[in-house]
């Protein structure tokens, strides 16, 4: 395992729409194994291929313990939204890849996905709440989709404008 550098705001790497994997094997396990380490280290909740500089449609979700029930991590190749429910839910969303900012995000509050696993089994997940939002914040990175996306042009300009003076700051 390795741990990744996480791309952030504005980088068009993150604008690019991910690549499906043919198969799950152990470079791909591999890959997963990086991220979720990756992810772990950077207190995340989720993290996409595409926010460490890969296209490759490979996601992985870590919810901790919820509930005193402790969440087993999603390891994920080529999630696909299946389905989703007209009810909505607003969450307050951040991002590894825009740091420091959190918003409200409305989101489907339900949420079905099919997807490969780490033994490269065909799984679907129905999902409500937090795991739900999580799958479709990832899904939009796989998909070139950041999630100030959702928000008014404004907050969003706001928002890269802060970043990129902090970019210029570090040069």
């Amino acid at each position: 395992m390795a741990l990744l550098e996480i791309l952030t705001a504005p980088d068009p790497r993150l604008l690019a729409k991910a690549h499906p994997v043919e198969k799950v094997d152990s470079g791909i396990r591999k890959l997963m194994d990086s991220l979720l380490e990756t992810l772990y280290y950077n207190d995340g909740v989720g993290l996409a291929s595409t926010q460490v500089g890969i296209s490759k449609r490979i996601v992985v979700i870590d919810l901790g313990e919820r509930n005193g029930i402790p969440f087993k991590p999603l390891l994920m190749a080529n999630p696909e939204l299946q389905w989703f429910s007209v009810d909505t839910q607003i969450t307050k969303e951040g991002c590894l890849s825009v740091p420091g900012f959190y918003e409200n995000v409305i989101r489907s509050l339900e949420v079905r996905v099919s997807y490969t696993d780490e033994n490269n089994q065909k799984q679907l997940l129905e999902a409500r709440g937090l795991l739900a939002d999580c799958l479709q914040h990832e899904i939009d990175h796989l998909n070139g989709v950041l999630f100030i996306e959702h928000l008014s042009a404004l907050k969003r300009n706001l928002i890269l404008n802060k970043l990129r003076k902090e970019i210029r700051k570090k040069r």
